[in-house]
């Protein structure tokens, strides 16, 4: 027996990295059994001789969309044009990879496209993220965007068309990701990636996921949506369980209203407030 961790999926065969070798698997029929269903970033022990995975260890974290587990970092690329910049996805990504015990960071792609108007609106952003403690970067940023991923592993995720695979590839040009163009006509792009893999790159591991069909909050609160946005832990209302809704003496619409807190981040906000009570 040895252990390992699962890199790819396709269908039923699991390939499994055991130090620097791999190895296609079958996972034990007892795992369906059991309702186990491995995941790609699952750490796991694996027969050697029969090339079955015998045992999945327990995970640190994991998302169903994408499937992965044990991820310490999620990379959100978000596209400033072409498809255009969304602060409601970019919002809705993070709280989700926070609510999943993930760490988010930002990488804005295709500043090249925005005029110098554009581009002015875009520090104001990217100064509020990094204010309020998240890592951010742009596609210009490798060599930094490397520097902070040593030793993690890393899930890419972001709109359709964002720049995923390009990124990836700028990252380690031996992958060789497939992109594809925009369409003019849908201002979205193409799905490139049909299903997740982890790479090693440089002393970490990065995954290339498809790109998200759905998000939603099912399952969730108001209080949990509440608590991923962490700019709110630094005011104190009126009252302890405030939701920042409709509630009197709230320090979190105050500071909205004096521009503290980003309007468009509130507005996500209360959009997915409104999502979980449906």
């Amino acid at each position: 027996m040895k252990n390992g961790k699962i890199i790819r999926i396709l269908s039923n065969l699991y390939t499994v990295q055991i130090e620097d070798q791999l190895y296609d698997c079958q996972a034990r029929g007892k795992f369906r059994k059991d309702k186990i269903t491995p995941l790609v970033g699952d750490l796991c022990e694996i027969d050697m001789e029969n090339k079955y995975i015998t045992k999945i260890y327990p995970r640190e974290n994991y998302m169903l969309r994408p499937s992965i587990a044990n991820v310490d970092i999620a990379l959100i690329v978000t596209s400033m044009k072409k498809p255009n910049f969304s602060s409601y996805l970019l919002d809705k990504l993070i709280s989700l990879v926070t609510l999943h015990g993930i760490k988010p960071m930002i990488c804005f792609t295709k500043m090249d496209l925005l005029d110098e108007e554009e581009l002015k609106e875009l520090k104001l952003v990217k100064k509020y993220y990094e204010t309020i403690g998240y890592q951010v970067f742009t596609n210009q940023e490798i060599q930094k965007i490397k520097a902070t991923l040593k030793g993690k592993t890393l899930v890419v995720t972001g709109q359709t068309g964002a720049g995923k695979s390009t990124l990836l590839n700028q990252l380690d040009e031996k992958l060789s990701l497939k992109t594809s163009p925009i369409s003019e006509a849908l201002n979205r792009g193409v799905h490139t990636t049909r299903h997740t893999e982890i790479y090693p790159i440089e002393g970490f591991y990065i995954a290339d996921t498809p790109g998200f069909s759905a998000l939603d909050f099912g399952g969730y609160q108001k209080e949990d949506i509440r608590n991923s946005f962490i700019e709110f832990s630094n005011y104190t209302c009126r009252f302890q369980d405030c939701n920042h809704e409709k509630e009197p003496n709230c320090e979190v619409k105050e500071a909205v209203e004096r521009n503290d807190i980003l309007k468009s981040r509130y507005e996500s906000y209360l959009t997915f407030l409104s999502e979980v009570t449906k």
